[in-house]
């Protein structure tokens, strides 16, 4: 099965105190460069099953709005709440029959989505990413 993963990225960029409100812009960016390698990738749900995803869309606001955004992530650019654009988008996917998994610990936001969607909390894609990502570079390492 095939799936957009819709990333409520302000949820996902402060779901872990790593000095993210120092450059909120900077931190949604290195969020968006590590997205962009899940498109074509075969995961693991929420649930436990496998999907492939087909498409990343992203709703960035505030501060974070105006990131460049890499060419494999679909930017949302929320002119106003997140959560409105994001639910907006969750219903059109939706209406067009796309299966989507919406990334968000918004519990507001999840009792707004389209009763098909799949919700995942910010830790689930976070491991994804980190096993994605593989080990940190050493630079001691390279002779």
């Amino acid at each position: 099965m095939t799936t957009v993963l819709l990333v409520d990225a302000a949820n996902v960029v402060g779901s872990r105190p790593d000095g993210w409100w120092r450059d909120r812009a900077g931190a949604t960016l290195r969020l968006l460069e590590r997205l962009a390698r899940l498109p074509g990738q075969r995961m693991t749900g929420p649930d436990g099953r496998l999907f492939s995803c087909s498409e990343v869309v992203v709703v960035v606001e505030g501060r974070a709005r105006d990131v460049p955004g890499p060419e494999a992530v679909r930017m949302v650019r929320a002119p106003g709440s997140g959560d409105d654009a994001l639910t907006a988008c969750a219903h059109e996917l939706a209406a067009r029959g796309t299966a989507v998994l919406v990334v968000t610990a918004d519990r507001g936001l999840r009792a707004r989505l389209p009763p098909d969607c799949v919700v995942a909390g910010p830790g689930w894609l976070l491991d994804r990413l980190a096993v994605d990502s593989g080990p940190p570079h050493d630079p001691a390492l390279d002779g």
